[in-house]
Order: structure tokens, then sequence, then C-alpha cells
């Protein structure tokens, strides 16, 4: 491909990357996962991040936020918040959300994040504990600890982000909740034996039922 000037551009383009961890520190949690991503059970091991998306020509000071939730089972992203600003209350509401949509199973559930100063909060180790759910968290500098949440934000860039020039905020978020929307319902993967996350994900769930 290469000989034939027919390489990929997009998949090897990168941009500086939204540090979360700039800030007050909080409480740490360990990494319970230690990259052990792979589960047949939904609803088992969840993992989160935060981007950043700019918009107006990719200006320095226009720009959105994208705190989506991500189930490990079937690469759904389960919940997901665009925002202004990563505050603790952005990345509060995806979390209460997925504890609502969550059914009634007999495994308790893992939300792994990095060590972003929202996840270190008194408000988020909190509300994971009175739900019984455990927190995980990747090491210093390891973005491989949180491969899958990368590897989304990359795939989401690729197909819906980079060679777009948002001109507004109502457009570049608009085409991120349609192309989430897709993402979950109508983009087959062949790791899911040729289904959509959903569709995936009701069909695991019928078997832990």
């Amino acid at each position: 491909m290469r000989e034939n000037g027919l390489s990929s551009q997009m998949y090897n383009r990168q941009t500086r990357k939204y540090d979360s961890s700039i800030g007050p520190q909080g409480k740490k949690a360990k990494n319970r996962l230690h990259r052990r991503f792979k589960t047949e059970r939904p609803y088992q091991k969840m993992a989160t991040d935060v981007s950043e998306y700019r918009y107006d020509n990719m200006s320095q000071d226009e720009r959105v936020y994208l705190s989506p939730i991500k189930d490990l089972c079937s690469g759904e992203i389960v919940s997901y918040n665009i925002g202004d600003h990563p505050t603790t209350d952005f990345v509060m509401k995806p979390l209460i959300e997925l504890i609502h949509k969550r059914p009634n199973l007999n495994y308790r559930m893992t939300v792994h994040s990095d060590q972003g100063i929202q996840y270190q909060t008194n408000a988020w180790r909190q509300t994971l504990k009175k739900n019984h759910i455990f927190q995980s968290m990747s090491r210093r500098a390891t973005c491989l600890d949180n491969a899958p949440m990368e590897s989304f934000f990359h795939t989401m860039k690729v197909e819906m982000y980079y060679g777009h020039h948002y001109q507004t905020k109502q457009e570049l978020v608009k085409a991120m909740e349609e192309w989430i929307e897709y993402y979950n319902r109508n983009r087959i993967r062949h790791i899911l034996k040729g289904k959509t996350p959903i569709e995936y994900r009701n069909l695991a769930l019928e078997k832990v039922a």
C-alpha cells in the first residue's frame, strides 16, 4: 500500500490529548482489570474516559468533551454525556444513567477509568461504593491499561471527526450523537460475530439470565 500511495492518513493522525490528571489529586483506586478486558457477561466490566472535540475550524478555544461508558462485553456505549467542561458533575451523569439501566444481575460490576481527577473525587467513589460497584483505575501514564476506551475514541474520531470541519457546537454535537447511535445499533463487528453491540448485549443477557 505504501508503494502505491494507498496508506491511510486518518489512522496515523495524532493530536494533543486532553489530560484529565491535571488538577487537585484525590484518592486513587487499584487496577482491578490488569488489561483483562474480555468478558462474556454484560454489565460486568465497564470502562470510561473523557475526550476532547474541537469545532469552528479546530479553534483552540471552541471545544466540547465526551464522557462515555463502554460495556466491555458488547462494546456498547451504555451511557454518555457531552458538555463544555469536564467537571465531576459532567462524568457523574453517565454513571448515574448506567446504574439506572443495569438490570438485576447476580454478579458485581466494575467501572474502570484512568486516574483523571474526576474519578478520584468523593462523589464518584461514594456513588460506586453505595451501589456495590468495584472501582478500578489504570496506572499512571499507561494508556494501554484503558485500551478499549482509547480504541473507541480513535475509531470515532477517524469516522466522524478527522477531515470534517464542524463550524458550530450544535453541528458537532449532532454528529457525535448520531455516530454513537449508529455505532450501537448499526455498526456490525467481526469480534461480535457479525452483530451490533446492542444485538450482542441482548443475546449475552439471555445467557446469564
